[in-house]
């Protein structure tokens, strides 16, 4: 479990490093430091030569991927979103789940989907051979792991 975290964590780090932004960088900060990044990169800046606009755009894709992760998992994200998260976990139930490379992804019937980060196989195998999935995944996966949320909840 420790490799499995240190992988997480290891992203989490490379991400902050890319972005130039400490571990207790809130999401005001991260947003000023992407914004001056994007404006930086823009491929549009980089007209002149294709070498260096392709680099850029390369460089940009990693700035928006970072961001997007880094808010993903913030505390200030995580805790505007707790109360759908619980309520998601505790009464929605699973429309579908599959299992990647130590990621969990986990579809809910109410359209909003997440990942969990870190989740040996083993707990995936048990999850699959459950009785009751969603039984098993409230006990043992959605308040054990680090989570992102990867689908806002459908609007009705």
């Amino acid at each position: 479990m420790d490799y499995l975290c240190a992988n997480f964590m290891k992203k989490i780090t490379d991400y902050r490093k890319l972005l130039g932004v400490q571990k207790d960088a809130e999401l005001k900060e991260l947003k000023t430091i992407y914004r001056n990044l994007m404006k930086d990169w823009h491929p549009d800046k980089f007209q002149d030569s294709e070498e260096a606009k392709v680099e850029a755009e390369t460089k940009s894709k990693e700035i928006i991927e970072a961001y997007h992760f880094l808010v993903s998992i913030a505390p200030e994200t995580i805790a505007l979103s707790k109360e759908e998260y619980d309520q998601t976990t505790g009464v929605c139930g699973i429309a579908d789940f599959n299992w990647a490379g130590l990621v969990l992804t986990v579809h809910f019937l109410d359209g909003s989907a997440y990942e969990y980060f870190g989740v040996p196989k083993a707990v995936y195998v048990k999850l699959v051979n459950a009785d009751s999935p969603g039984r098993f995944a409230r006990r043992h996966i959605f308040n054990e792991f680090p989570y992102r949320n990867i689908a806002k909840l459908a609007t009705a």
